[in-house]
């Protein structure tokens, strides 16, 4: 590969690199200024005077919630929520796309089938009939009320059956003469080479669970259960309102909106964490996944 040394070649690279610098900047400022704000005293954040690093730094709102044991309870539930959901979601998925990836001939009533799962992603029941569902089947009130009613996602599921598609059927004609049968093709070589599509698939489902809230509104009672997302929530909406009534002359409760602003931020810190640190060990994964079935032949 020849490079190109002219100075128009390099005014193109500098401007490559100022808008790559200008879009990290966008992108981390954000996560930065909840993370300043969050160790940040109340009087700096009142007056403005944190914008970028954190002005008076100091834990104490951390210590809050960790001596509270409500947001490091949700935390583990939203851990526990995500990880069972992942598992479960690319078992069903990847089980159901295998097939559906393979020749009309091998599997009866795939055009039927194909055709009922399209139609899923253009036609949804709603609220009301997945609640009365839940209710029936006796999940209010337990962690599979989240998790079962949407474990399969149409769009992953197409994601996961264009990328079976792309794998030679050769491989199978190969494994079926050294003996192995369908389960055993499916699980010891399409797995196998599947490893960017599950990461890209499994990240999609991670990501959905655990910024969910709205399920667990409708299907949890018991606070113990709650996850993350949801007491996140609960605290926004109960500084909306003590900023109402402080506007209305309340000073108590404009302490304690102070408080609960503070309280948001190192949440929502906490709820952001986890992404930050899986996301890079499954970036060289989801760079070849979200490839999949662009390019064919």
């Amino acid at each position: 590969m020849v490079k190109d040394n002219s100075i128009s070649a390099k005014v193109l690279d500098v401007i490559i690199y100022i808008t790559l610098i200008f879009l990290m900047i966008v992108v981390l400022y954000p996560i930065i200024y909840i993370f300043s704000v969050s160790v940040s005293s109340q009087q700096a954040y009142e007056s403005g005077k944190v914008v970028f690093l954190p002005v008076d730094f100091n834990i104490e709102t951390y210590k809050i919630i960790f001596e509270a044991g409500t947001v490091p309870r949700s935390f583990l539930n939203s851990v526990l929520y995500t990880v069972v959901y992942v598992v479960i979601s690319l078992f069903f998925t990847t089980t159901m796309a295998y097939p559906l990836s393979r020749a009309k001939e091998r599997v009866p009533f795939k055009k039927l089938i194909s055709t009922i799962v399209v139609f899923t992603m253009f036609f949804h029941a709603g609220t009301i009939p997945n609640f009365i569902l839940v209710k029936n089947l006796g999940l209010m009130n337990s962690m599979w009320s989240l998790i079962l009613p949407i474990a399969i996602s149409t769009y992953n599921l197409v994601v996961m059956r264009s990328f079976f598609e792309s794998i030679p059927e050769s491989l199978e004609e190969a494994a079926f003469i050294d003996g192995a049968n369908e389960i055993q093709i499916f699980w010891k070589v399409m797995l196998p080479l599947s490893k960017a599509s599950l990461a890209t698939v499994g990240l999609f489902y991670g990501v959905a669970m655990w910024n969910s809230w709205f399920t667990a509104m409708l299907y949890l009672q018991s606070d113990t259960k709650y996850p993350l997302q949801l007491i996140i929530r609960h605290i926004v909406m109960q500084n909306q309102m003590q900023a109402e009534l402080a506007a209305m002359g309340d000073t108590a409760a404009a302490e304690n909106a102070t408080n609960t602003e503070s309280l948001k931020y190192a949440t929502l810190f906490l709820s952001i964490l986890p992404m930050l640190i899986v996301y890079p060990f499954i970036q060289k994964y989801f760079v070849k996944g979200v490839m999949v079935g662009s390019v064919k032949g």
